[in-house]
């Protein structure tokens, strides 16, 4: 049966469920032709050279993988019948007709469709219709699948007069509470109509999500790039399109949600990612205070008039001797030619390149005035020549981005004179290097470091920019972060993710207008997500406790999911013999789970796990349903998951970290990343933001 035939089964339906299970059936047939018709294909009848060859075999292959099914994740998980079909005012007498939805398009050997792509706009009601606004949908079906095998259906009548009251879904409820196994998995069966406004906003605008624990941010951002994808293929193809997230950690747990939505394609990284450069290693990690300053936004300033520090103004004339003649321009003209390129505000290497042929220019008017006819080969020409060579060099010399930053870091008087007004002598102190360093390679640069090579980098050359960016975890990011990303996406659009409140580093975002002003995104529309669709209510309500200290004003979440006996909180004497059986207890239960400790504690516990005979992950390692227990530091729980979280020694959290606003909200992140039950145990007292 097509995903768009006629809906004429509600009434005669004797074993729906049986029915259903055909079209599954039919359907992972249809999807294994269409991937037998691909690798059938012989690329040696329609293509002329080698090289065509490689790249339709390339593009073949990636068909191949997109057209994969996989075996626990369904087809399709949801049905739409309409009331008309779409588009039946065209159409006198057209019948409504009934959908699948599912995570790709699937058709039939006549080319008919049997499952509908969830991004396409038929589908679009299914995640906004509602009784009060059916939008032609009779009849909303939603699927329950128990290893990948259907078995189970729910059904909502959105325009049936007699069936008004809205009841909450309980397929959709198990699915959000299903246990977590292995890497994040996509959430395209349970989005919300909140999240899907966000996920199909258009690909011309930027938008910033501020979502607390459970929101769904992450998700949505990667639909999101799912959809653009999907709305404007051809484009982001051209353009590209990046996630860019906190750490290896992060990218490895969510590095599976777009493939499993058909999108092979998009490139993830991180901060440092974007800005590492070969030969340049990080070997040193700045002191909260320094880094503050190399993170702030006047950095910007700083690094600008060191690069442009290095033009100076032509003193002496300039001969060029071509045959028998010599063209002479004097001191005074030059000096008005680089005034010029100064003036226009272009990329310093960019005006560099300008300056030969600007010279050469003014040397070939000269020639038309004397009577000769160049050319532009002659203009060229001139540009190379020695002389002219040489008095660009003079006056704009070429700028090596590494070595100008470790000029301004290593000495004094170079960074005194162009940090004169914008960093106070304190400041300036904090940067330089206790003792420098010989050269670039030699020197031991920070992360810090790199992103202010970055900046100087893009002063000299355009960095080139993507079509889309998504920035995860968004909240930790220094506004020179926030400009390193900003240049990846100068031409293209945004999607700005984080929390306000789960701002862990020293120079954490204070508010998204600043941050999305550093991102030279301004524009871009600010998003709330306050429904929280993971964490239980209990827990999310007591780590709310702390939002007072660590955000004032930010709106908690509020969490659909009310789970008793969720939270556990208890004080212990023997606090790791408390902690391993707490781990084990965990286990009991079906799902992943996390010990999250200060990372001080990390050794400790992990030799005590191993002595009691219970193996564990790090964090980056794929659970299984084998190895369920992983120890998370807690510098590292952010973005993370588990159905299970033993949570041990709140207050080493929070004093592990430079400050106690810091601390608190580092202890923030950790008590939310529980989906099913969280226990916290403790030999010091609680902190006082979480007992008030």
């Amino acid at each position: 049966m097509p995903a768009h035939a006629p809906d004429t089964t509600a009434a005669t339906d004797v074993d729906p469920l049986g029915r259903e299970r055909a079209h599954l059936s039919a359907s992972r047939g249809a999807l294994r032709a269409m991937r037998e018709d691909v690798e059938g294909l012989d690329i040696r009848d329609v293509t002329a050279n080698w090289v065509n060859a490689i790249v339709l075999q390339a593009q073949i292959d990636d068909r191949i993988k997109a057209l994969a099914d996989l075996a626990h994740t369904p087809l399709f998980f949801g049905r739409l019948n309409y009331l008309h079909a779409p588009g039946a005012e065209l159409a006198e007498g057209a019948e409504g007709e009934q959908f699948y939805i599912g995570r790709r398009h699937v058709h039939d050997a006549g080319g008919d469709p049997m499952v509908i792509d969830w991004r396409a706009p038929v589908s679009q009601p299914f995640y906004r219709a509602s009784k009060s606004d059916p939008q032609d949908v009779s009849l909303r079906r939603r699927f329950g699948y128990t290893g990948g095998e259907l078995t189970a259906y729910e059904d909502e009548h959105l325009s049936d007069p007699a069936d008004s009251a809205a009841t909450v879904s309980k397929l959709l409820q198990q699915e959000i509470e299903r246990p977590r196994v292995g890497p994040m998995r996509d959430i395209v069966a349970t989005i919300q109509p909140e999240q899907d406004e966000i996920v199909r906003s258009g690909l011309s605008g930027s938008v910033c999500v501020q979502g607390g624990p459970g929101t769904g941010k992450t998700a949505v951002g990667l639909h999101r790039v799912a959809y653009l994808l999907y709305a404007h293929r051809d484009r982001l193809a051209r353009t590209g399109t990046l996630v860019i997230g906190p750490n290896r950690s992060f990218l490895h747990y969510i590095e599976q949600v777009l493939p499993a939505l058909g999108e092979l394609e998009v490139k993830q990284a991180t901060v440092d990612d974007l800005v590492a450069r070969e030969g340049l290693e990080v070997g040193a990690v700045d002191p909260a205070a320094t880094a503050v300053v190399k993170g702030d936004a006047r950095m910007a300033t700083v690094l600008r008039r060191a690069v442009r520090s290095h033009v100076s103004e032509p003193t002496e004339p300039l001969m060029v001797v071509r045959g028998s003649r010599r063209w002479r321009v004097p001191a005074y003209e030059l000096a008005e030619i680089v005034a010029e390129l100064q003036e226009r505000d272009i990329r310093y290497g960019a005006a560099r390149d300008a300056l030969p042929q600007r010279i050469a220019h003014t040397i070939l008017v000269r020639m038309e005035q004397a009577g000769e006819a160049p050319d532009d080969r002659v203009q060229d020409a001139v540009a190379r020549n020695p002389a002219v060579k040489a008095a660009v060099k003079q006056a704009w010399p070429l700028v090596e981005p590494a070595k100008l930053v470790l000029r301004l870091l290593a000495e004094p008087e170079f960074l005194a004179r162009h940090a004169e007004g914008v960093l106070t002598d304190e400041e300036q102190k904090l940067l330089l290097w206790p003792k420098p360093f010989r050269g670039v390679k030699s020197a031991k640069w920070s992360a810090a470091d790199l992103v202010l090579i970055d900046e100087a980098r893009d002063l000299v050359e355009r960095t080139h920019s993507l079509g889309h960016v998504v920035l995860d975890e968004a909240q930790d990011l220094s506004p020179m972060q926030y400009r390193a990303v900003g240049r990846r996406c100068t031409t293209g659009s945004a999607t700005v993710l984080g929390d306000l409140a789960q701002g862990t580093t020293p120079w954490a975002t204070r508010s998204w207008t600043e941050a999305l002003t550093h991102l030279g995104k301004p524009e871009a529309v600010l998003e709330e997500l306050t429904a929280g669709f993971r964490v239980p209510r209990e827990v999310i309500a007591y780590a709310s406790r702390l939002l007072p200290a660590i955000s004032p004003g930010l709106a908690p979440v509020s969490s659909v999911r009310e789970t008793p006996g969720s939270l556990v909180v208890a004080r212990t004497e023997d606090l790791t013999d408390a902690v391993l059986a707490a781990c084990r207890e965990a286990l009991l239960h079906e799902g992943s789970v996390g010990l999250i400790a200060a990372d001080a504690r990390i050794p400790e516990l992990g030799d005590a796990l191993l002595g009691a005979g219970l193996p564990y992950l790090s964090p980056g390692e794929e659970t299984t349903a084998e190895s369920r227990l992983t120890l998370v530091p807690a510098s590292l729980a952010k973005g993370l998951e588990y159905d299970y979280v033993v949570l041990d020694e709140p207050a080493a959290i929070v004093s592990g970290e430079p400050d106690e606003r810091t601390g608190l909200r580092r202890l923030y992140v950790c008590l939310t990343r529980a989906v099913s039950g969280l226990t916290a145990l403790h030999s010091a007292p609680l902190p006082e933001a979480l007992t008030a």
